[in-house]
């Protein structure tokens, strides 16, 4: 099916970011479980899978309409080198990630391509409800009992 160039190209702004997220969350695992953080490897780790889905159904779509998937373009990614860096670096990867899906699902309204919009309306609920959520409940958490206490309860 022939799909609109710039809901075609809408998609493809959402790739870069979500394979950006992907390649940030990875590194970021990794680290976390080098520093025998393992309940943050496990949870992050868990975080680059889901954003590979989330790639996934971008891809998915991109070819259904006919498009060229971009998996060149990468939006930039801010590896952290703290916990609460990286847990904001990552916040703030998903913080972008929602500003480009809600303007993704207004493209898609104003051009009827309502089963686009549904597909990234699932993602935005991930995004929003899952993601960001938790990272800013983990910062939250440093805030009140601080770092020290925050990284102990993440070993193993």
């Amino acid at each position: 099916m022939k799909g609109n160039d710039k809901i075609i190209a809408a998609l493809n702004g959402l790739l870069s970011f979500e394979l950006a997220a992907m390649d940030q969350y990875f590194i970021h695992s990794r680290m976390y479980d080098d520093w025998g953080l393992q309940k943050l490897f496990e949870r992050i780790d868990h975080e680059f899978d889901d954003e590979k889905a989330h790639a996934a159904a971008l891809i998915e779509r991109i070819l259904f309409l006919e498009g060229v998937p971009d998996m060149v373009t990468r939006e930039p990614i801010n590896v952290g080198s703290t916990v609460p860096e990286m847990l904001q670096s990552d916040l703030n990867v998903e913080i972008a990630v929602t500003a480009a899906l809600k303007d993704a699902i207004k493209l898609c309204e104003d051009e009827k391509d309502y089963q686009t919009r549904e597909i990234l309306g699932k993602l935005l609920e991930d995004t929003e409800v899952d993601h960001t959520w938790w990272l800013e409940k983990q910062l939250g958490l440093i805030d009140r009992i601080g770092l020290p206490n925050y990284t102990q309860s993440q070993m193993g």
